[in-house]
């Protein structure tokens, strides 16, 4: 019998054994089949399988596989690809069932393949309006599937979740999970247990309340409901826990949402019966737009652990009161049981955005041990008696712009880390990123926006950016949660590296921003594999086994938030087309060659002259801020378009484009509904102010 068959048969037969023992009369033809998954196969999941997108609950992203290891890795090779038709990022993590790998990419296309030769067996698209794609702060992503009695769940980009037929891909039902009238996106992926699936969504840089929500994972119909920040009192509270958080917040919060989105970072306990959910940052950004009087403002940048069962509020560890720098604490959770202070404790991991690595009892929500991961000056340390940050308060911005560490971009973003039960240490993909913040000049709440101004031509601001693009880096870092301290790194790179997976094999791979993908000895750090694969593997690999042989998964695809936001020059990355790229060893596969045009630096159009008023300039620059820095790079510096490097047609075509949507077919949505004609022009001329500026050089 091949490994696979065992595996399928020997799941199958525990998924029976503990539905007997629940006193469960449940055919045994209902426990087989494509994309099978329950509880059974979660909670001790078969080691050749993927099928949730941390492997297990605990989102520990660690493969007890050890096949391919650090003995003979350096005879990995590519066994297949497969083209992704994208120009954007891709985030998703796969999952492998039973054979079939399944996939997802921008707009939630979603993809089944045999996961041994790469064939495809089915592909969904669930045909997302290309509105919504200005409406994504961070690229038009999805971070991974779900998958439960049969099912695939896609979570997609206008708020809608659908559950598909594992092995047809045709939808057996799709609900709606947020209110369309506002701006609300979903780039997470679902997560599913006890039959009930778990989402939550994003908009938070455009003003929306956050909240999770559990979903019937059958029939589509919502259980419960917890949300993240209080609404009107006038309304009254949905529950204690809104009640208890309204009084940290001061003003009228509630008509900008206040958003604390749950955008990502999910994770589940069945032994405590909880759901730990990370929450995001404000809505606005800037602290005295949106709670003039200060205050904590529960729960944004918060661990909240709800009742899995009924979505009450049990505990919550707030990473950063008051948050004002995009600070979110979406990022990965990890459980485990550690060694601390003498005894076993079960506790919850996170490095989330603002540079600190948690440790948390999973239990009660006390803090055991914070350390911060790389420079931060938003805050002094951890007051470990009181649990709370010892915050800086020269980094509160006022009109006076001051330089911020970390910037927006995180110490850790959404990128997955790792953690081996085998070695101790958690794998961590981590920038040093530093950014100029300043209150927004003129806000109007009537018209939304960050209240946050990064741009403009004085001193300061120039001082910080050149800070920032001297000093701004990222590294692969294995750090022990237990003794809080790092015990090795990896090179030291422009920053934009990938997701991590962690294997019995004594290996970490991650992508890195050199366009390759690699292995290093999880004890040591050395590395001892890497292969040129033409794009920028960002997203966290799977492995997996069909028919005894291991197989390596990853999406390589350079997008997402930091190509967005960043101070970099990330338009000098010339890629080859997104793909999926698996590896085995022996594998013999070959990429083709690089288009000659992708490989040679193209020779940009001198842009062309300025002739706008400085008045203009500075207009067009904050109608910019408000409307295009999210994709477009803050100062039209790179982004998922590096603006001042467009062409002398794009310059002629630019109202056809942000006006009549010429270019809607390539995620640029026509933005006629927010902006007037004029004002479209006043940010061409910035774009064009910008370009001329930079000339000469960045």
């Amino acid at each position: 019998m091949s490994f696979s068959n065992w595996a399928r048969t020997s799941r199958a037969v525990r998924s029976v054994l503990a539905l007997a023992m629940a006193a469960l009369v449940v055919p045994a033809a209902a426990q087989s089949g494509p994309g099978w998954v329950d509880d059974a196969a979660l909670s001790n999941p078969d080691p050749g399988q993927w099928m949730a997108t941390g492997r297990t609950w605990d989102e520990q992203h660690f493969s007890p596989l050890r096949q391919i290891n650090d003995t003979n890795v350096g005879k990995l090779g590519l066994a297949w690809y497969a083209d992704i038709n994208t120009t954007r990022g891709m985030e998703g993590t796969p999952l492998e069932i039973d054979g079939v790998l399944y996939n997802i990419q921008p707009w939630n296309i979603t993809t089944a393949y045999d996961a041994k030769t790469g064939k495809v067996l089915w592909t969904y698209d669930p045909q997302v309006p290309l509105k919504y794609g200005r409406l994504a702060c961070c690229d038009i992503v999805s971070r991974g599937l779900a998958a439960w009695h049969g099912k695939i769940y896609i979570a997609t980009l206008d708020g809608r979740l659908i559950a598909l037929d594992a092995k047809t891909g045709k939808p057996a039902w799709s609900t709606l999970t947020v209110d369309n009238s506002k701006s609300y996106t979903i780039t997470g992926a679902p997560r599913i247990f006890g039959n009930k699936v778990i989402i939550g969504n994003g908009g938070a840089e455009l003003g929306v309340r956050g909240y999770v929500s559990a979903y019937d994972a059958e029939s589509g119909k919502m259980l419960w409901r917890f949300n993240t920040v209080p609404g009107n009192p006038a309304d009254g509270f949905e529950n204690k826990a809104m009640e208890m958080a309204a009084k940290t917040w001061t003003g009228e919060w509630w008509k900008q949402g206040g958003g604390g989105t749950v955008w990502d970072g999910l994770a589940y306990d069945p032994k405590l019966n909880l759901l730990y959910v990370g929450v995001g940052n404000g809505s606005p950004w800037a602290q005295p737009y949106r709670s003039p009087g200060g205050g904590d403002n529960l729960f944004l940048a918060s661990i909240v652990a709800l009742d899995a069962t009924t979505g009450e509020y049990r505990w919550h560890y707030q990473t950063t009161p008051g948050e004002e720098w995009d600070y979110t604490a979406t990022q990965q959770m990890i459980l485990a049981d550690l060694p601390i202070g003498g005894k076993t404790r079960q506790v919850i991991m996170q490095a989330p955005k603002n540079g600190f690595f948690y440790v948390l009892d999973r239990k009660t929500g006390e803090l055991l041990s914070a350390q911060n991961v790389v420079p931060v000056n938003w805050a002094k340390g951890i007051d470990m008696a009181t649990g709370r940050p010892i915050q800086n308060p020269e980094v509160r911005y006022t009109a006076k712009p001051v330089m911020v560490s970390p910037g927006a971009g995180g110490a850790h973003n959404w990128n997955p880390m790792a953690y081996s039960p085998l070695t101790g240490l958690v794998y961590l993909p981590v920038t040093e990123t530093y950014m100029s913040y300043a209150l927004a000049a003129n806000y109007d709440p009537a018209k939304g926006g960050l209240g946050t101004a990064f741009m403009g031509d004085e001193p300061e601001r120039k001082a910080i950016a050149e800070y920032a693009d001297a000093h701004s880096k990222g590294w692969l870092s294995a750090w022990n949660p237990v003794t809080q301290k790092e015990v090795w790194r990896g090179p030291v790179t422009q920053k934009g590296a990938g997701g991590v997976l962690a294997t019995a094999g004594n290996l970490v791979f991650q992508g890195s921003i050199g366009k390759t993908f690699a292995a290093y000895r999880a004890d040591t750090g050395q590395k001892v594999w890497e292969m040129p694969v033409q794009n920028v593997p960002i997203a966290a690999p799977i492995t997996y086994t069909v028919d005894g042989v291991q197989y390596i998964a990853v999406n390589a695809g350079w997008g997402g938030g930091l190509a967005h936001v960043e101070r970099s020059n990330y338009s000098q990355l010339f890629l080859g087309k997104p793909r999926l790229l698996v590896f085995k060893l022996g594998g013999t596969a070959q990429l083709p060659p690089m288009p000659k045009e992708s490989v040679e630096v193209p020779e940009l159009s001198p842009p062309p002259p300025l002739t706008a008023s400085a008045e203009v300039v500075a207009a067009g620059g904050q109608l910019y801020g408000d409307h295009c820095a999210l994709c477009h790079g803050v100062g039209a510096r790179g982004g998922v378009k590096d603006l001042r490097h467009m062409s002398p047609e794009t310059h002629k075509e630019f109202l056809d484009i942000v006006i009549g949507g010429k270019r809607a077919g390539n995620g640029m949505a026509s933005f006629a509904d927010v902006l007037k004609p004029e004002e479209a022009e006043k940010i061409h001329q910035y774009l064009i102010a910008r370009a001329n500026a930079d000339w000469n050089g960045n």
